[in-house]
């Protein structure tokens, strides 16, 4: 491994696991009131946009952390999805 990859792998791990958090307490209290949906849905999409080019140009670092970026913006954004439905249809929280 180069040294450029290894701060590329830093930076992965820094940014992606920033994520870990938010989704462990998303997918816990099911609270999704301050969550942007426009914004989420654009962070997705610019995710998955940016795991397609790592992948394309062979770069691992882009590849993992975008490849773990995308499954926990994923699970966030379908909560909030679900519970934005269940609101709207005057359900409560189970």
């Amino acid at each position: 491994m180069t040294w450029q990859d290894g701060i590329g792998y830093l930076a992965a791990a820094l940014t992606t696991g920033s994520f870990v958090p938010q989704a462990l307490l998303t997918l816990r209290t099911r609270n999704v009131s301050g969550i942007s949906l426009a914004m989420y849905s654009a962070f997705t999409v610019g995710v998955a946009l940016w795991l397609a080019y790592g992948v394309l140009l062979g770069e691992w670092p882009i590849v993992v952390a975008n490849s773990v970026t995308l499954l926990l913006a994923l699970t966030i954004l379908s909560v909030k999805l679900i519970e934005d439905r269940r609101s709207a249809q005057g359900r409560p929280r189970t």
